[in-house]
């Protein structure tokens, strides 16, 4: 097809994009006519085929087909309702499938379609990205928070960093080093920027819970702290388990500062460390 064509057929499925219960949809008669099917009987056996990979996906065809009547025109200013179904977007894109691949619409509809599902799933890749971008960002600045509470209260950087070590192990029942070397964890890295971002976001919430307890106890020196800190970390890692999430079982995420610039850069989700 021309670049003219496609750019004819892609405006024109956006045209006759309508509104139905609320939700975006097309009319499958109008759409009949956009994939080059000139005779709707011949376009019902689309759509019954579109019906069956729906149903056999594990989603429900009526709420992604749902029948309707349609008023056309007839001779002499005479109008007949007619049969009719409202398309979901994901109803266009299984009768794409299902359609006739030798119609150069069709073969426009699939590859549209396509790329509308992997623009998606970038832009979904790129929010679950996000979110743990700024999870980890949170979590810094708590434990820089936490860090000055601990500082008046007579602990130092090395006794803030045994503590948040013996909180980790409380939290993933493992030792520090031990799960950086299962993550391929740098020495040199703090393991919260290989974590996932549910794990990050405990560690998050338990440092939280150490800075709030310690003033409300008036907690003094590492010791005190240190357990008040493995207190919470047990107390945010059964909650983990009681949901089903093993932290120390979950994968690996990828480096979060590596994240963190293709984000900026806005390139495409590849991968690596």
């Amino acid at each position: 097809m021309k670049s003219n064509e496609i750019k004819e057929l892609f405006n024109k499925f956006e045209q006759i994009a309508c509104e139905y219960e609320g939700i975006e949809c097309w009319s499958a008669r109008e759409l009949a006519v956009l994939l080059g099917y000139s005779k709707w009987e011949k376009f019902l056996n689309v759509i019954d085929k579109a019906k069956e990979a729906c149903d056999n996906a594990g989603e429900l065809s009526e709420d992604h087909f749902p029948r309707v009547g349609k008023m056309i025109d007839l001779a002499k200013g005479a109008r007949r309702e007619v049969d009719d179904y409202m398309l979901s977007r994901y109803a266009c894109y299984l009768i794409a499938q299902n359609g006739d691949s030798r119609k150069p619409e069709i073969s426009f509809a699939q590859n549209y379609f396509a790329v509308q599902t992997r623009v998606a799933e970038i832009v979904e890749t790129r929010i679950h990205e996000l979110e743990r971008v700024q999870a980890r960002a949170k979590l810094a600045q708590t434990e820089k928070i936490l860090s000055g509470v601990l500082f008046e209260r007579g602990v130092d950087s090395k006794g803030f960093a045994i503590i948040r070590s013996k909180g980790d192990q409380a939290l993933f029942n493992i030792d520090t080093n031990l799960l950086k070397r299962k993550y391929n964890v740098p020495a040199s890295r703090p393991l919260a920027d290989f974590l996932p971002t549910v794990s990050i976001k405990a560690k998050d919430l338990a440092a939280e819970m150490t800075s709030v307890k310690t003033q409300a106890k008036n907690l003094f020196g590492q010791k005190k702290i240190e357990k008040e800190h493995v207190d919470n970390n047990q107390a945010v890692r059964k909650m983990l388990l009681d949901r089903g999430i093993v932290p120390e079982k979950l994968p690996a995420g990828e480096n979060v500062k590596k994240v963190e610039r293709r984000l900026k850069k806005g390139v495409e989700v590849n991968g690596g460390r």
